[in-house]
């Protein structure tokens, strides 16, 4: 097997996510931002590319106004930018639609995508979602990622709820879910993270319901 040609891809990593209506739950915020940039010092360390990404709403909007404090990358993130860095903006939930991220990673070789930042139940979750039709492998790093608590008229779940559920519904097709800890190691050995699938996945849950 071929050594992954990989890119950090980190999403939204905002200081909206830190305070406010869509402050993180779970993981712990501090939690999941020191395995966010354990993630940036590998990727630093393993000279792969960096992509920070930043969603705006437009000027006067709730949340991911530009030109409030809040649109502003979390300072631990934005202390560790280089010039090297790929910056990108983005107005939907995946970080693919309405911007030029995939030609600049394939410019660079990119065949890999790891995502880390927020939020699981949105941007991660879409962003992984299409990565496999611009045939680009997915990772999701599951502790430096985090969740919602989530209410409405379909009803409600915990952001742990929301996490664990979506971690297992992405490694069980879309994407190889591992912690920060791992994905480290994979960069250092040159190797893919393991990933399952939908026929195993769906096998062994029935077999543990049965």
């Amino acid at each position: 097997m071929s050594t992954p040609r990989r890119a950090l891809v980190l999403v939204d990593v905002q200081q909206e996510y830190f305070d406010g209506p869509l402050e993180v739950q779970h993981p712990p915020r501090a939690d999941s931002l020191a395995r966010i940039t354990d993630a940036i010092d590998a990727a630093h360390a393993a000279g792969i590319p960096v992509v920070a990404v930043q969603h705006v709403a437009g000027e006067g909007a709730p949340v991911f106004d530009p030109t409030t404090p809040r649109y502003a990358l979390h300072p631990e993130v934005e202390a560790r930018r280089t010039a090297d860095w790929i910056s990108v903006t983005k107005r939907f939930g995946t970080v693919f639609a309405g911007t030029d991220l995939v030609e600049r990673l394939r410019q660079d070789g990119v065949d890999t995508v790891t995502f880390v930042g927020y939020m699981t139940n949105n941007c991660i979750l879409a962003s992984a979602a299409e990565a496999e039709t611009h045939e680009l492998a997915a990772e999701v790093l599951s502790d430096a990622t985090g969740a919602i608590h989530l209410t409405n008229a379909a009803g409600s779940a915990s952001a742990e709820t929301v996490h664990t559920t979506l971690m297992t519904v992405l490694h069980s097709n879309l994407a190889a879910v591992a912690t920060v800890e791992a994905w480290t190691a994979a960069l250092t050995d040159g190797t893919a993270l393991d990933k399952d699938d939908l026929v195993s996945s769906a096998t062994h849950g029935a077999q543990q319901r049965a």
